[in-house]
This record gives structure tokens, C-alpha cells and sequence, in this order.
């Protein structure tokens, strides 16, 4: 047995038998906000993201049709609007890298700090949050939780092999404090509220 393997066994021997329970963390909910996709919106846009505000009659994708009609390569994971990019044809995360735009369906939403959750069943390819050039995120107002207390609950942190946080698009700042959107991943991350149109695995 090494010296390594005497320490380690000593310390597993004299570990404190003391049955404590966990404290308990609030969620600090009290104060929820009248509205949490507002909440959401204006979070968002605080980070650099952009809000599609859904119009009020005819195709509730319109905003996004819009934004990608001249794009050249679109990559959609999303049943709601079809990609000349098929991610499930996709071998290499590289293959991604000329990618205009990405259109994702976020597995939930923050409203505190106007963050989408993204995991790899909403991504099949992860790279692809990272390697478009503008990111495109469908979020079900139902999937919108207050704060991160709530957030650190989901089942998407016990159930996927894959999940992060993404707060508007990537960004950096130099020591002028100037900024730079886009310096590590996508250059713009729009959200357009769109209800389900299947059920999400989560719940």
C-alpha cells in the first residue's frame, strides 16, 4: 500500500460520525414579480440580448423568419422551422462553423438574470450554441422560474449529460472597458416566447 493510499485510509477512518441534517436554503421567492416573462425581458435585454416580441395576430415565427431570410446557412433543431443545415447530418462539432444562424428551443428560463438554459437534448450538437454566428432561442413562457434557487431544482441538472446557462451573446471587455460582442461565440441571442408544441421531457 502507497503512502497515498495510508493517508487516504486514515482519513476515511476518522471522518466525524455526526448525523447533521442540511441546513435549509431558501428560495428566496417573497417577492416574485408580478410578471416573470417581463421580468425575463428586461433582464435579458440588460445582458445584450434581444426580445422578439411576438406579433399580436398571424404567424407567431414571423420575427424569426425575419431575421434569418437572407442567411445563407440556418441549423435548426427545433420542429417549428427547418434549416438547410441538418444538425442530425452533423459528424464534428466543426462542421457547425459556418452556421448563420441557430435555432434552439431552450429547456427553460431564468427570469432574475434573463438566462436560457440550453442542455443537449435541446442542442443535439453542443457546439452549435457556440459556433453560430447568431443564436436563436424558442422559450415557452410556462418554462420561466423566478431566480437560480429555483433554477439549481430543475431536473435538467440530474437528467442530461449536457446543460449551461447562456446570458446574452458571448462578450468581453478589455481594460478600457471596451466591449466586444461575439469575441467567443455567437454575436447576437434573440428570444421569441413560443408555447410548446411538444411536451417538455423535463416535467
Amino acid at each position: 500500500m502507497s503512502s497515498r493510499d495510508d493517508i487516504l485510509a486514515s482519513i476515511r477512518a476518522n471522518l466525524p460520525r455526526v448525523d447533521r441534517p442540511l441546513p435549509h436554503v431558501p428560495l428566496f421567492d417573497d417577492d416574485k414579480p408580478a410578471s416573470l416573462l417581463s421580468a425575463f425581458k428586461d433582464s435579458l435585454q440588460r445582458m445584450g440580448g434581444v426580445f422578439l416580441d411576438p406579433p399580436a395576430t398571424g404567424d407567431i415565427l414571423a420575427p424569426v423568419r425575419t431575421k434569418i431570410a437572407d442567411a445563407k446557412i440556418v441549423c435548426s433543431t427545433v420542429p417549428e422551422i427547418a434549416g438547410n443545415r441538418d444538425i442530425a447530418g452533423v459528424a464534428m462539432p466543426q462542421d457547425l462553423a459556418d452556421v448563420d444562424f441557430a435555432i434552439v428551443r431552450a429547456s427553460f428560463a431564468v427570469a432574475e438574470t434573463g438566462s436560457v438554459l440550453l442542455s443537449d437534448a435541446d442542442l443535439h450538437v453542443n457546439g452549435v450554441a457556440y459556433l453560430a454566428q447568431h443564436l436563436i432561442v424558442l422559450l415557452d413562457p410556462a418554462d420561466i422560474v423566478v431566480n437560480l434557487h429555483h433554477a439549481y431544482r430543475r431536473p435538467e441538472f440530474h437528467e442530461r449529460h449536457y446543460a449551461s446557462f447562456h446570458t446574452g451573446p458571448s462578450a468581453t471587455a478589455d481594460i478600457e472597458g471596451v466591449l466586444i460582442h461575439g469575441a467567443q461565440g455567437v454575436r447576437s441571442l434573440s428570444v421569441l416566447p413560443a408555447v410548446r408544441t411538444v411536451a417538455n421531457p423535463a416535467h
